[in-house]
């Protein structure tokens, strides 16, 4: 009896352990030559991988998952290895300054959703080549994405991570994993990533109008909280005879508090601009566009808007004295699209400047359950519905609206929401709105980048206080500086360099666009677009030349150094040239050989020699 029993539980046992090795077994797949190990417990649904070659080195698999019920969506991840052969570095929406590989045990990782960066990475060489891009199609949910090295073995780990987080229920979910291994520029690699996002009709990006490309005046540095209406217009006379053809007037417009926190925001009443559609009126005879600043979750717990909002908050932010609304409510969505629709109706605005769509997010006791009122489950579906909605209302309005969006919630489904996206706050840092508009640029195809606003110290050396303009040249600069109040030859410094950026606009954002190093921070950026190119250096004081096409060449030193150091690999050219300082001033010209190998010109801190071959 004892041994029956125990043949029984044996039995048993194995019956047990085969159900439940069936269903944590991990599937294995092929894509572009690596195995891609799906690990998980589908936990009842069946999944399908189908692959599709692109071309050599590029192949897309489509992921299918199906349940027949309907049920929460198990925790997949896709792992996979590849040797780190002249792998210097990894490129992600979020590695900003440190773009090191980083060990397995403290893997370098980006966490996407709708409303924070991109679900891609790209490990470049040494020599800026893409030795491996990965990326999946899932930009509303979220998406944690990792790489690291095996210190054992020398191998970088790759993985996708998705359903990290609660996730309402699903019958189908499909999803594609897109795997680069081409030898391109890393930088190639993720435009075309930027493309292929761009082709979903889910994230299809917005019309960008011409004035979303020109330079802008902003408010938020040089007058912070305490903006007037006659101040602001004086700034805008000035700015429009340098070339900005637009303003964002930011927070501290919509109330009387100076605190910098949020307890009063919410009813968007101009308290401390009560002239509201005069103001816009004055800007619009200047010929300028407006853009206000509004922070879209935001209902201080001081507005009168609490009230009518009570109930329906997804968090407190106890630090800014505000509620973050919950956007699963119809009533919500149709509060913060008739505030929008109402300015631009009584104001005559242009556009807006949308901030903090980040908070719109899952916190770890959310109920993702549509119920109570709310008509969606998912909070990053139902920030979609929002900002859909809030679009085509305000196209119907305005057509050309122009949308200001910041990093990090600059990824592939805001394209679709925003016309501008720009660096996040770096007042006074140079280095950091360089790379943070140089990634951008990456992913962002013809939408337009904006560098965040520039300001220094208004005794700053004139050639100093250039970088701030010059690291951000390849795309739209914001200024915030008192232009009524800096130094006449800062005031000449901005004019002449906004007048040669607007000369030569397309080099900056239409042409091709080739950013180098990554790991050091871009040293060295280049824009072609025709027969010309323009190079700024930033960290090196040499460049190469050798395409005997090129008929004219500028190269903008800003560094602290006068050492330019062309290097040529083609035959012996003559060329005219032209050496600026950062005022515009001449300070030589003639005629020059530039030989095969190296040639060293003195410039000007801040300054920029201009080449223009002569044909014989």
């Amino acid at each position: 009896m004892k041994l029956k029993i125990l043949l029984i539980t044996f039995l048993l046992i194995n019956v047990l352990n085969e159900d439940l090795f069936s269903q944590t077994q991990n599937q294995t797949y092929n894509i572009n030559g690596f195995d891609i190990e799906v690990v998980g417990d589908l936990n009842g649904f069946s999944l399908d991988w189908k692959t599709n070659r692109i071309e050599d080195g590029l192949e897309i698999a489509t992921i299918t998952l199906n349940h027949a019920q309907g049920a929460t969506p198990p925790k997949l991840s896709l792992k996979w290895a590849v040797p780190s052969n002249n792998i210097a570095g990894y490129w992600s929406s979020s590695a900003y300054l440190d773009k090191t590989i980083t060990p397995d045990w403290g893997p370098a990782k980006v966490k996407s959703m709708l409303s924070r960066h991109a679900p891609v990475i790209s490990l470049f060489g040494y020599d800026d080549v893409n030795r491996q891009t990965f990326a999946v199609s899932e930009a509303l949910s979220t998406v944690v994405t990792s790489t690291s090295v095996k210190e054992e073995n020398g191998m970088m780990y790759n993985e996708i991570q998705l359903f990290t987080e609660a996730h309402k229920k699903l019958k189908t979910y499909q999803i594609e994993f897109r795997l680069d291994t081409r030898s391109i520029p890393f930088s190639k690699s993720l435009t075309e990533v930027a493309s292929w996002w761009a082709a979903y009709d889910l994230y299809a990006p917005s019309t960008v109008p011409e004035a979303a490309k020109l330079p802008v005046y902003s408010s938020w540095y040089s007058y912070h909280q305490n903006v007037t209406k006659d101040a602001l217009v004086k700034e805008c006379k000035l700015a429009k005879s340098m070339g900005f053809e637009s303003i964002i007037v930011d927070d501290g417009w919509q109330t009387l508090d100076s605190s910098r926190g949020y307890a009063y925001t919410g009813d968007w009443n101009p308290e401390r601009i009560p002239e509201m559609k005069a103001f816009v009126s004055a800007v619009h005879d200047l010929d300028m566009k407006f853009i206000l600043w509004y922070a879209v979750p935001f209902v201080g717990e001081k507005s009168q808007a609490y009230k009518q909002m009570k109930g329906k908050f997804l968090d407190y932010w106890e630090s800014q004295g505000t509620y973050i609304v919950d956007p699963r409510f119809p009533e919500v969505r149709e509060f913060i699209i008739n505030t929008y629709i109402k300015a631009v109706n009584e104001w005559g605005l242009d556009g807006f400047k949308l901030d903090f769509l980040g908070r719109f997010k899952a916190g770890k006791d959310t109920k993702l359950i549509a119920d109570e009122g709310r008509d969606y489950a998912s909070i990053n579906d139902a920030t979609d519905r929002l900002m859909t909605d809030l679009m085509t209302s305000l196209r119907e309005v305005k057509p050309d609206i122009m949308i200001e969006f910041r990093q990090p919630y600059t990824g592939p489904a805001m394209r679709k929401y925003g016309n501008m996206l720009r660096a996040s706050d770096c007042p006074n840092v140079a280095l950091i709105n360089r790379v943070g508009t140089t990634d951008l640029r990456l992913l962002s195809g013809n939408t337009a980048v904006h560098a965040d606003m520039l300001m220094w110290h208004y005794r700053e050396s004139v050639e100093v206080a250039a970088f701030q303009l010059l690291n951000v040249m390849f795309s739209v600069p914001q200024i915030s500086v008192r232009l009524a109040d800096i130094p006449q030859e800062q005031f000449n410094m901005i004019r002449f360099y906004t007048d040669y950026w607007l000369k030569n606009r397309n080099v900056f954002l239409d042409g091709e666009f080739l950013p180098s190093n990554p790991q050091s921070n871009y040293p060295k950026i280049s824009g072609r677009f025709g027969n010309k190119e323009i190079t700024v250096l930033y960290g090196t004081s040499s460049f190469l030349i050798d395409d005997e096409a090129l008929e004219k060449l500028d190269v903008i030193n800003a560094k602290m150094s006068n050492e330019v150091v062309l290097i040529s690999k083609q035959i012996d050219a003559v060329y005219k040239y032209k050496i600026k300082d950062c005022q515009g001033s001449l300070i030589s010209n003639g005629e020059t050989k530039i030989k095969t190998g190296a040639n060293l010109f003195e410039v000007p801190i801040s300054g920029l020699i201009s080449f223009e071959k002569i044909n014989n």
